[in-house]
């Protein structure tokens, strides 16, 4: 099929490769030009595990171009997927600005029957609304469907070409037809894909995000229970995760969930409630404490210092929100920065990938360093805020050489009690017992 994908973000990118690997000539639109040219020349502009060899093979094979001229990119098209930005605003609602604008455009450019894909996360009523705008220029039949993603940053790819589900939000037998043909390649182990009506679909995704974020919050108040009254958050996930009713994912003790996904999604059903008249008590709570969580280890800090964090040196390692991405949209790292520079303390910071996004938002706030241990020197301490692999065996002799003292703040529960204890570090984590050796 013809396919025409309107943002080229983490969801345009990816939606538009992998379709393109199926065997579908796609054209990706974006407005910014400096980036499309990137594009055309192999260039990536987002990190995605294994995303480049499929962008790089694709383009090669003729599958896959980019564009900034949308008439152009439509005219073809059989199907046209929106994969644009919104962002929340002040008041947490989702800012349908650009899709709007986009289904604007798109009255006047169609000729012929096309079907119109929300893939975005939008509030509920948005197909309704990208149909509205659409009807004021348009002369010919079309269709919009609501199609939410489901990919999780770092695994975008597999979760694309094997999806557990893919939801259809449309009632029109035409699209749902098209829709499983396009679909069908994807699906061939036996994966359902859902046909529901457009605000379902919506609806859909909001529930499932906020679902996800409420469990990672529960387990996070759970772990501060677990330091009131000593008990160890990492055995209570075990017993409950056996639970085929709960299950075993999304139960690790952290410092707050945030990327592009949860934070914005949670506070735009929030407010789409509010819009209802409905006070979602269980959403509110779970906004609130995830605020909170994201600086507890600022507080753990402060509470070590005897609240002198002064001029104290601490190296952190991850920036990320999470790992196998670039993305610091609502990272905990940047809360807990923000924190720590407001108590003047001197910041040395290592991420395998994000430091350049980081940079944008601190520049010589903070230092950036070239690798993981060289972050280390003459720091107090170490405060872990993101849990990637390479963080997780290191050598705890060379930290133990660069360090000032044996401390370290783990945001992530990367490592064991035991031996922490054996090594003689002061350890605290989330959830758990501190060790006090040092």
């Amino acid at each position: 099929m013809n396919i025409t994908v309107v943002g080229t973000g983490y969801v345009g990118l990816v939606t538009g490769t992998c379709f393109a690997e199926m065997g579908n000539h796609v054209i990706c639109v974006d407005i910014d030009a400096a980036k499309v040219e990137k594009m055309r020349n192999g260039i990536i502009p987002i990190y995605e595990p294994h995303l480049d060899v499929i962008f790089e093979r694709n383009i090669k094979q003729g599958r896959l171009s980019f564009t900034t001229d949308l008439a152009a990119a439509v005219q073809d098209a059989k199907i046209i997927f929106l994969a644009l930005p919104t962002p929340p605003g002040d008041d947490g609602s989702a800012d349908l600005s650009y899709v709007l604008g986009v289904a604007n455009q798109l009255g006047s450019l169609i000729k012929d029957y096309k079907i119109i894909i929300n893939k975005s996360t939008v509030p509920v009523g948005t197909a309704e609304k990208v149909r509205a705008a659409i009807l004021k220029n348009v002369g010919v039949e079309f269709d919009v469907v609501s199609n939410p993603e489901f990919l999780r940053e770092g695994f975008a790819v597999d979760d694309f070409m094997k999806p557990d589900r893919v939801v259809i939000g449309s009632r029109s037998e035409r699209a749902n037809k098209i829709m499983s043909e396009l679909y069908a390649p994807f699906v061939r182990q036996g994966n359902p894909i859902y046909f529901m009506d457009e605000r379902s679909a919506e609806l859909t995704k909001y529930a499932a995000n906020s679902f996800l974020a409420m469990k990672i919050t529960f387990m996070n108040e759970i772990a501060n229970l677990c330091e009131q009254v000593g008990a160890n958050v990492d055995s209570i996930r075990k017993g409950i995760g056996s639970d085929e009713r709960i299950g075993k994912r999304f139960l690790f003790a952290g410092i707050g969930y945030g990327g592009s996904c949860f934070p914005k999604d949670v506070q735009a059903l929030a407010k789409t409630s509010e819009e209802y008249n409905y006070d979602f008590k269980t959403l509110k709570s779970v906004i609130a404490a995830n605020e909170n969580q994201k600086t507890v280890i600022v507080t753990k800090l402060r509470e070590y210092y005897k609240g002198d964090l002064k001029n104290k040196k601490i190296a952190i390692w991850g920036l990320a929100f999470k790992p196998d991405t670039d993305d610091i949209r609502e990272a905990s790292a940047l809360y807990i920065i923000n924190e720590l520079l407001k108590e003047g303390v001197q910041i040395a910071a290592f991420d395998p990938e994000a430091m350049n996004n980081v940079r944008n938002i601190f520049g010589d706030k903070i230092t950036l360093a070239e690798n993981q241990y060289d972050c280390l020197k003459d720091a107090d301490a170490l405060l872990i805020a993101t849990e990637w692999s390479v963080f997780r065996t290191p050598e705890f002799e060379k930290i133990t050489s660069l360090l000032k003292s044996k401390v370290i703040f783990d945001g992530r529960n990367l490592y064991d009690l035991n031996q922490m204890k054996e090594m003689g570090y002061y350890y605290n984590s989330i959830g758990r017992e501190v060790i006090q050796n040092n």
